[in-house]
């Protein structure tokens, strides 16, 4: 390849930058150590290499070489001007493909052999309201039922609950927020004519939980037998379990199947990427293996039928098990912020960038790239941004919100029903070029063009 070709990253779980990058220019990767425990797969950072897990494509713009595996342990990828090689981290063997030809057409046949080698679960998850993205943890009981009533009519199909219901991270109760329980809410929904859902993190545990204290031989350790530190949030450090221990899959799957006996159809399960993370397991395993057994137990537990979305997952050990993955790292009703300039922060424009990149999955697992805005109010974008947001999110076969419908006026909520009507047909043209029915979209000048006119 000349030295003006690109190469094109996957990245590991949901929130890893994917993208397109020179080959000659500093690789897309997120640079703080910390964050890159959470958004990325630190072992395998390369500040100088375009770096990769599973797969890496470099093209010329027309022509392209994908180098991908189809199976193996953790398979990692780099590529630099001279080289574009992979490799397993246990170092076993794995089933790797080689593909030339026009730049759509590996991508398409890579999706093709992936999907003959681990199944497809691509379902319909029809349209879905969120509680974060409006209220983020200041949810209650009263809080949640004033907007479940005012929904019926307007296009939704499931009403999920989010982050600030449950006692602690790690302690997967009912708060004093939601004193009649969960059970009585999922009721509720249903009465609503809506699918109940519930975002839970069940791979991992806060410091300051009951089942830190009292779970803490299950949890994952290092060489030193201290607890692996699987990422932060919340301000704080979080952990994770070891399951190639038996007690920590039982437990899993009490907790799934506790969760889904109170009625809840929809699980947003958050944090996925824990179970992957490097440690002294109990019984050494390669750790995407891990992941995967963790994955299947929450599937074996929770039946056929309820829909499970996983954020922060691993993107290809997810195949066949999961029904959707977060494509990208949260939105945000902003598009860019001078603060930062990493690539898996909350902004619109970061999320956008990962939904349109990774858009070749469709048709191989469910994609969704978060929620979209009908709101103008409490909300930084221009109709521009939000317009692409809502694209993406219609070639992604995934619709969701988080605006309440109290915050919309008349002329948005009508907006919003035609929004949330059948899903338009669409055909893909190039790289970021498409047709929703006879419209173009081109994300061009959302990925390359200028930043926000807010100074932010």
């Amino acid at each position: 390849m000349p030295p003006e070709a690109e190469a094109y990253r996957s990245g590991h779980n949901s929130w890893s930058p994917a993208g397109w990058r020179g080959l000659a220019e500093s690789p897309l990767r997120i640079a703080d150590q910390q964050r890159r425990t959470t958004a990325d797969d630190d072992r395998w950072d390369d500040p100088v290499r375009h770096h990769s897990s599973w797969m890496l494509v470099v093209s010329d713009g027309e022509q392209a070489v994908l180098l991908g595996a189809l199976e193996g342990d953790t398979p990692r990828t780099h590529a630099d001007l001279d080289v574009l090689s992979g490799w397993t981290e246990t170092g076993q063997p794995g089933l790797w493909v080689l593909l030339k030809g026009p730049e759509l057409a590996v991508f398409e046949r890579y999706r093709v052999l992936l999907a003959a080698r681990h199944g497809v679960r691509d379902r319909d998850p029809g349209t879905v309201w969120s509680s974060w993205y409006s209220f983020y943890e200041d949810i209650s009981r009263s809080r949640m039922e004033e907007v479940l009533v005012e929904l019926p009519g307007l296009g939704f199909d499931t009403f999920q609950i989010d982050d600030g219901w449950q006692d602690i991270v790690g302690d997967w109760i009912p708060n004093l927020k939601f004193p009649e329980g969960m059970a009585s809410l999922a009721r509720a929904t249903l009465d609503q004519g809506l699918q109940p859902g519930l975002w839970l993190a069940p791979f991992i545990v806060l410091p300051d939980s009951r089942a830190f204290r009292e779970r803490r031989q299950m949890l994952l350790t290092d060489s030193r037998g201290d607890p692996v530190v699987a990422g932060s949030n919340w301000g704080s450090r979080y952990f994770t379990y070891d399951y190639t221990r038996d007690d920590a899959l039982e437990y899993l799957a009490e907790l799934i199947h506790t969760v889904v006996g109170w009625g809840f159809s929809h699980l947003k399960l958050d944090f996925l990427q824990a179970a992957a993370v490097p440690g002294r397991h109990l019984v050494p395993t390669d750790r995407e293996a891990v992941y995967r057994t963790a994955i299947e137990t929450i599937r074996r537990a929770a039946g056929e039928e309820p829909f499970l979305l996983g954020s922060g997952a691993p993107v290809f050990a997810s195949l066949g098990v999961l029904d959707a993955v977060r494509t990208g790292p949260d939105v945000a009703p902003m598009w860019t912020n001078y603060a930062t300039d990493d690539p898996s922060d909350a902004l619109a424009r970061n999320a956008l960038r990962n939904a349109v990149e990774r858009l070749w999955l469709r048709g191989l697992i469910g994609i969704d790239p978060d929620v979209v805005f009908a709101r103008h109010a409490r909300n930084l974008l221009d109709e521009q941004q939000m317009q692409w947001l809502r694209d993406a999110a219609t070639l992604s076969g995934f619709r969701g919100l988080s605006d309440p419908p109290a915050w919309l006026t008349d002329e948005e909520r009508d907006d919003l029903r035609r929004y949330l009507g059948p899903l338009p047909g669409s055909t893909r043209l190039g790289r970021h070029r498409f047709l929703i029915e006879d419209r173009e979209v081109d994300f061009a000048p959302a990925l390359h063009g200028a930043a926000s006119r807010y100074a932010l």
